[in-house]
């Protein structure tokens, strides 16, 4: 058994088991290199950016949406972060106990709790993202802009279906 399987191995491992099922291997295919190039992604910053602050993927997302809409409501943070509200519970925890978070009853509604960067959860961001966008533009540094333009359009009608479908 291979250890980490190449994207040439894994691509002609999965022709050869469905093949013969008459399915869609080209959408298959290219769901399945969304998946393999997402997950690359996330390991290579997780690896180069993230882990120095031990700052998990998880925290570093919810962090991100939190920073650029200045706050948001809970149950919009795990929606926007695409986690379980659970989830977002122990990241939040975990983000307050280290100084870059907090929350904030509204005063409109005592139910609802809105998140906010504190000014070192902001330094920090300011610090980090940078560093991540530059992880950004090294893996797609191989792409000309068209293609990335192209890759970018296409990935946002895949993610325009599926709320589409969601609705």
């Amino acid at each position: 058994m291979m250890d980490h399987p190449t994207l040439v191995e894994t691509e002609r491992a999965m022709r050869e088991h469905v093949e013969s099922l008459g399915l869609d291997f080209e959408a298959a295919l290219a769901v399945s290199s969304v998946y393999r190039a997402a997950n690359a992604v996330r390991s290579y910053a997780w690896n180069d950016v993230l882990r120095p602050y031990d700052l998990t993927w998880t925290g570093f997302v919810v962090m991100w949406v939190v920073w650029i809409f200045d706050g948001l409501e809970t149950r919009r943070a795990a929606e926007a972060a695409a986690i379980s509200k659970a989830t977002l519970t122990g990241v939040v925890k975990t983000l307050e106990a280290r100084g870059w978070m907090r929350k904030v009853g509204r005063a409109d509604d005592r139910r609802l709790v809105e998140i906010h960067l504190t000014d070192q959860g902001r330094e920090l961001m300011q610090e980090l993202y940078p560093r991540f966008n530059a992880i950004e533009a090294k893996v797609v540094g191989r792409l000309s802009r068209g293609d990335i333009g192209a890759m970018t359009s296409s990935l946002r009608e895949i993610v325009i279906t599926i709320e589409e479908t969601q609705d």
